[in-house]
């Protein structure tokens, strides 16, 4: 790196690191370090009638204040923070000092990593603190740390610029706390989950990434070369087709917890690249999925945030089952006036011009423009866990028609805040029907719509060997860790979303 593009602090810092070298001390050690305790735990099992215990924790040095022959200083672990007593006796107990008078009060910089040994003991301020008898570099930082400061409860150079924040998640993390809480909760909700279908007897599996064929839903997928076989493939835009081949294949229960990847828009809501459970159980139908769906999301709110209710900007979101349910064309009807259901392709045309969406063009059929209308009136109305239910045929071209209402199928959105939570069918299993689907969704390619669906012959193959009746559902865990964390985008709740290449 040449040194004119290092502020003068990540200079100092880089002398500090040779003079540390000069006096035979290792920047970056390579023995283990024998930690056995975390400031969390010291502070809570703490007890003031019982003698002093050894530890031995490591951290960021994130604070000092050197006081002559003895100071103080605060290190971050991995649960916490907690104050570390420094003195210079203690420390160099021999003739030479220069551990505490060169080391620690000279070449060490805030945001180094540092191991102590000691006792622990509550300061004359009542401050549960340790008593550092040993000290240890463990590792040098280079650049300084923004330093984030506190006063009569007001905060002061703060690092919130969202942009920065994302995109360095590793200072983010050092230094706004609350931000690995969000992440903490993000592993709860999948150990939960995972928790609940295992105990149903369901089996966690793993279907290929990448794909000669994007199926299983209606996106425009990234494409990549694959130079061995000189062949075109997919980044998958959903598990779907392939969990259906497994209970096919004779599992009753599958699921997968996976990355997908659309090639689409970002926003609030949307990246690129997510996570989405998918689950397949055999004998089931939609309508037993919208139970199973309240009693996972309300054991899961439970078991994350100790309530079955969560604070969502403005709105107190309740997940106690049940849930509402509400067909998709009563709610246009409810929300709009209109109603759809048996309508002809131009009568639903017309009425989107009377409804005055203007993007609405001959490219779209039938179920898109219905889409369009629930988006632009209904969808931002649902607040509350809502089940959205019986959308038209043209809308699920992979969802069986439904049991008593022509032009329907048995297939539930589940709405919350706004926002699609879940999609779930009565899985179509009828090897002929499908294809004629397949065969609609192809048309409606031929007219320009490039999220429309293509024919996967292999999955066609398969269904024409059998598949039991069969209930699937998809959740977005990136929008459910949203909820139950109470983030207002999506970026807050992945490590590292989708940005722009940095510009040096």
């Amino acid at each position: 790196m040449n040194i004119l593009d290092l502020s003068e602090q990540e200079i100092n810092r880089r002398n500090s690191l040779e003079e540390l070298r000069k006096l035979g001390i290792n920047p970056y050690p390579a023995e283990e370090y024998p930690v056995n305790a975390y400031t969390s735990d010291i502070i809570a099992n703490f007890k003031d009638d019982e003698p002093s215990c050894e530890v031995c924790i490591a951290g960021r040095l994130m604070g000092r204040r050197i006081m002559g022959k003895a100071s103080f200083g605060e290190l971050l672990d991995a649960q916490g923070r907690i104050q570390v007593y420094i003195t210079r006796d203690d420390l160099c107990p021999g003739e030479d000092k220069e551990l505490y008078n060169t080391v620690f009060k000279k070449l060490l910089d805030l945001g180094d990593y540092i191991g102590v040994k000691g006792t622990v003991f509550r300061t004359q301020t009542g401050e549960i603190s340790v008593h550092a008898k040993e000290l240890t570099l463990l590792a040098k930082s280079l650049k300084p740390l923004p330093v984030v400061k506190e006063k009569d409860g007001q905060t002061f150079d703060s690092f919130d610029d969202p942009e920065m924040r994302y995109r360095q998640r590793y200072i983010d993390l050092i230094v706004n706390p609350h931000v690995k809480t969000n992440f903490v909760k993000r592993s709860q909700i999948l150990r939960s989950m995972r928790n609940f279908f295992d105990a149903h007897g369901y089996m966690e599996v793993e279907t290929p990434i990448l794909q000669s064929i994007p199926g299983g839903a209606s996106a425009r997928p990234f494409m990549t070369h694959h130079n061995s076989l000189n062949i075109e493939l997919y980044l998958r835009i959903a598990t779907e087709l392939y969990l259906k081949r497994l209970v096919v294949g004779g599992f009753d229960g599958v699921y997968e917890i996976g990355k997908n990847f659309r090639n689409e828009g970002m926003d609030r809501t949307h990246n690129p690249e997510f996570t989405c459970m998918e689950l397949y159980v055999a004998y089931k139908d939609y309508k037993w999925m919208m139970s199973f769906t309240e009693q996972l999301l309300e054991k899961i709110c439970m078991d994350v945030n100790g309530t079955t209710e969560v604070q969502v900007g403005d709105n107190l979101i309740s997940f106690k089952a049940p849930f509402r349910r509400i067909g998709i064309l009563d709610a246009i009807k409810e929300k709009t006036g209109y109603d759809l259901y048996q309508k002809s392709e131009d009568e639903v045309r017309q009425v989107c011009k009377e409804l005055g969406l203007e993007d609405i063009d001959e490219t779209y059929g039938k179920g898109k423009m219905i889409d369009e209308i629930f988006g632009e009136f209904c969808e931002g109305q649902f607040i509350q866990p809502t089940f959205i239910t019986d959308y038209p045929v043209e809308m699920s071209p992979l969802t069986k028609v439904h049991r008593d209402k022509p032009g329907l199928t048995e297939r539930f959105e589940l709405m919350v805040n706004g926002k699609e939570l879940a999609n779930a069918y009565s899985e179509l299993n009828d090897p002929i029907d499908q294809y004629n689907r397949f065969v609609e969704q192809m048309k409606l390619a031929d007219k320009g719509d490039d999220e429309a669906m293509v024919i996967d012959h292999d999955f066609m193959r398969a269904l024409e060997y059998g598949m039991p009746p069969t209930s699937g559902i998809g959740i977005g865990i990136d929008r459910l860790a949203m909820f139950m964390t109470g983030q207002p985008t999506i970026q807050e709740v992945l490590l590292f979303p989708t940005m722009k290449p940095e510009v040096n």
